[in-house]
């Protein structure tokens, strides 16, 4: 090889894992979770189990799979992609689900003390005619071995409303 030819790997090098990459990696492991979520006005609240996987794609994104019992029957599994992306300055990823048929787009930022992170996103409302509106998701790190996951959306008149919250315990 001349000194001017180049390999693939310097054309293309690999991405450098960021602080906000690391911040990833400690949702890494076996989780299970139980959870609660609002079914609409004036009906009960649905409680639900499961578990979580958790791993990195390389250093820079992370891939949660879930698997867990649908509030009145039957099993759904989940994936979440989270990643940073340098030039946006902001957490970047995706939630889909074997329950639901809409591809979720988050965009979120850590708060001051790097333990709670808001993921921003939009989708179909929970009105009849289902028209998109703003939800938050917000992971909290509690410890090493147990972390939260909070939804809400933003209602008509611009309040937040508490859609559901979930609760991890690690396993490993």
């Amino acid at each position: 090889m001349t000194t001017t030819e180049t390999t693939e790997s310097e054309q293309h090098p690999m991405p450098v894992a960021e602080k906000e990459h690391l911040w990833l990696k400690q949702l890494v492991g076996e989780w299970t979770f139980e959870g609660a979520a609002s079914m609409g006005p004036d009906k009960p609240e649905a409680t639900f189990t499961g578990r979580e996987n958790v791993r990195m794609l390389g250093d820079v994104w992370l891939l949660a799979e879930g698997e867990g019992e649908v509030p009145g029957g039957g099993v759904s599994r989940s994936l979440m992609t989270l990643g940073y992306d340098p030039q946006k300055q902001r957490f970047v990823g995706t939630y889909l689900g074997s329950m639901m048929t809409n591809l979720w787009v988050y965009e979120g930022s850590l708060d001051a003390t790097e333990k709670v992170l808001t993921l921003e996103t939009e989708g179909p409302g929970m009105s009849e005619d289902r028209k998109y509106v703003r939800y938050r998701d917000t992971i909290e790190i509690e410890s090493d071995d147990r972390r939260s996951l909070s939804s809400q959306f933003e209602a008509a008149d611009g309040t937040w409303t508490p859609l559901m919250k979930m609760t991890y315990s690690r396993m490993t």
